[in-house]
């Protein structure tokens, strides 16, 4: 059975399909989730705290779904990390904004100062760049050295087709998994000719040090 904190965030999704978030109101999230409005407050706070533990949810869900990805085999595991990204975004709006740092009109928006005075678990909702840090971190976690190179090229190729999506459903996995591919033998071959070179970093400057 699910908290009443689930039962809010769930409530307050069902209200954003009905209408832009500006339209949202405490006393309707919580008639819908069947709780008093009181109890709305006690868990969030503000509308700003309700908004930036919806965009936590979304994603702590992304999150889960990148490591799941990664339990692919090695060699798999850019690839899937890549379609789980561009279905998730694809799925949900909430994640694509995330993601790209794109707001469409009608959603709910990140406030950086609201982790310090509602009732979100004092984590504001990660920017795109600190969201694709803990994607890359997960894949370093798991991945043989010089893998975690290749998932983050796969990442990023992956976020292009978020942003710019293959024309048709249907057509948008194959595609964008055609892509990721080729990037990632490409990716695979360029590290392996560095290391014959003796370089023990994907990239290297002329002084022997990474770029930054």
């Amino acid at each position: 059975m699910p908290t009443a904190r689930q039962a809010l965030l769930d409530a307050a999704l069902r209200a954003l399909d009905d209408g832009p978030w500006r339209t949202v109101r405490m006393i309707d999230v919580a008639t819908l989730a069947g709780v008093s409005r009181q109890t709305l407050y006690n868990e969030f706070g503000t509308k700003g705290g309700l908004a930036g533990a919806l965009l936590r949810r979304a994603a702590d869900g992304y999150l889960a779904g990148v490591d799941r990805a990664l339990t692919a085999p090695a060699p798999d595991r850019p690839a899937a990390v890549a379609l789980w990204t561009v279905r998730a975004a694809r799925q949900d709006a909430l994640v694509k904004a995330l993601l790209t740092g794109h707001w469409a009109e009608g959603l709910p928006r990140p406030d950086r100062q609201q982790g310090s005075r509602g009732r979100t678990g004092g984590r504001p909702p990660p920017a795109p760049g600190e969201l694709l840090t803990l994607v890359r971190d997960r894949m370093a976690a798991v991945s043989p050295e010089g893998t975690a190179g290749r998932c983050e090229i796969a990442l990023r190729l992956a976020l292009s087709c978020v942003i710019v999506p293959v024309p048709g459903d249907d057509a948008t996995d194959s595609r964008a998994l055609h892509l990721v591919r080729e990037a990632s033998r490409t990716a695979g071959a360029g590290q392996a000719a560095a290391g014959r070179a003796g370089l023990s970093g994907p990239s290297r400057t002329a002084g022997g040090r990474s770029p930054r």
